[in-house]
């Protein structure tokens, strides 16, 4: 009899011990919790003094190149033009709303929309007490809206080239200096697509 009884509690114990050695291995995995991810700053959180600076002097810069291209729907007389200035004005028009939203979303100023020509002329915006590469100054945009037909279109065509090399020189200082991700593609997308309207209003301008 007592054989029995120290049969049964050997087995008893060994059981448990079982028990509790299949209850660790299912613990373990368990304890081991994975480790949350760090949090970092959205990259449309970042930026810098030349993201601000290129989005507060390229909406104005367009702004006016929108106001040159609405011109040509009246003004001009070469199909051709008319087509490059409602291109110019499809492209612009949005990219002035994207770059506003960046200036909201960065807690910084939105430069005030110019007055459109016809109606009181344009302030032209300065930084740094210099004039944005290739802005019109007033002359030039009173000359514009004076003109009509083939003169309108040789001038449209010499003005819009001066306009977009400068916002190619600006796109480009925002590549080499900006490190918002966003307003960096802007920037390449203005220097690439910029540049090659200049290729095709010099085209335009010899067969004139």
């Amino acid at each position: 009899m007592r054989a029995v009884v120290l049969a049964s509690a050997t087995l008893t114990g060994a059981l448990l011990l079982a028990g509790c050695g299949g209850q660790d291995q299912q613990a373990g995995p368990a304890a081991k919790a994975p480790t949350p991810p760090a949090t970092a700053t959205t990259p449309a959180q970042q930026f810098n003094d030349a993201d601000v600076t290129f989005a507060q002097q390229m909406i104005p810069h367009h702004q006016q190149a929108v106001d040159m291209a609405e011109l040509a729907e009246t003004h001009a007389q070469d199909a051709e033009v008319k087509k490059l200035a409602a291109k110019i004005q499809a492209a612009q028009a949005p990219e002035i709303e994207m770059m506003s939203g960046w200036l909201r979303a960065w807690g910084k100023p939105v430069p005030t929309a110019m007055p459109s020509v016809g109606h009181g002329g344009h302030q032209m915006p300065s930084m740094g007490g210099h004039q944005m590469p290739g802005m019109m100054t007033q002359q030039e945009m009173d000359q514009l809206m004076a003109a009509r037909g083939a003169e309108f279109d040789r001038m449209f065509l010499q003005m819009m080239i001066k306009h977009h090399e400068g916002a190619v020189e600006m796109a480009r200082t925002e590549q080499a200096q900006g490190v918002n991700p966003e307003a960096k593609k802007l920037a390449g997308q203005i220097a690439a697509s910029q540049t090659a309207e200049i290729a095709e209003m010099r085209e335009l301008l010899g067969q004139a």
